[in-house]
């Protein structure tokens, strides 16, 4: 369980709220944070990194079960190369340099994406990081890295038209089987930080009835006080899937 926060903006121990079991963020800002105090877009990019490892300790804390994190879009190839080639340089750091503390601290990494573009030496470093920590249970740490939301939709049917599921299998159920995150709940809450309001093709198929929370907050500055304050917006929304208040209030 959370706390909540008091008038004066310190946990309320007395107001506790459940967390979402699976948070999903876009994190956005880096270059505008860099930007905005005179700094390249590289050392965004660091300090980006840098978060990642706070907000991962504060999911653990608030027993979040699932954190799933967009690092590299399809899209993302579009950038200048070298802005590309540092982003692909952050992640082998990150691996080799966290990996030990991630399986200390029961995290269970997993890839969401195409590997066929990435460099075989980073391939071989991510799938390492995967197998290694595959029996770690206290959160789920999805990187999509190469992801597209389309693209994962796209793959999916392709799997399915190869193993030869016949057209009066295919249902609802069968293609979530075949996503990414087949055997994960869908994500709850989707966190974009920097103030853009867009999902920029993530969890497209997932997210259909997550609740959505846009910040202005760039992702370096997107701290645990931060992440509380979402939690918070995220446990006062009604969630519907479809039926009418009384029937939720019901059930």
């Amino acid at each position: 369980m959370i706390a909540a926060l008091n008038p004066n903006g310190e946990p309320d121990m007395t107001t506790l709220l459940a967390p979402p079991r699976h948070i999903a963020i876009i994190m956005d800002g880096n270059g505008r944070w860099a930007k905005a105090r005179g700094l390249p877009r590289a050392e965004g990019h660091r300090q980006g990194t840098e978060n990642l490892r706070r907000i991962i300790r504060a999911c653990v804390e608030f027993d979040v079960k699932v954190l799933t994190i967009y690092a590299f879009s399809t899209e993302n190839w579009r950038r200048p190369p070298l802005e590309v080639r540092l982003l692909m340089t952050i992640l082998e750091t990150v691996i080799d340099r966290e990996l030990k503390e991630l399986n200390d601290n029961g995290v269970q990494i997993r890839h969401l994406g195409r590997l066929d573009q990435i460099a075989p030496a980073l391939q071989k470093k991510i799938q390492y990081a995967c197998d290694f920590t595959q029996h770690n249970s206290r959160l789920i740490l999805n990187v999509a890295f190469n992801y597209g939301g389309r693209d994962e939709i796209v793959q999916a049917i392709r799997r399915i038209v190869a193993d030869g599921v016949t057209e009066d299998k295919i249902d609802e159920d069968l293609l979530n089987r075949y996503l990414y995150t087949g055997d994960l709940p869908d994500p709850d809450l989707v966190i974009r930080t920097s103030g853009e309001l867009r999902l920029s093709n993530f969890l497209i198929w997932q997210a259909a009835y997550a609740e959505y929370y846009f910040t202005p907050t760039y992702w370096p500055d997107f701290d645990k006080e931060e992440l509380r304050k979402a939690i918070i917006e995220y446990n006062r929304r009604k969630r519907r899937f479809g039926m009418t208040d009384e029937q939720i209030d019901t059930a």
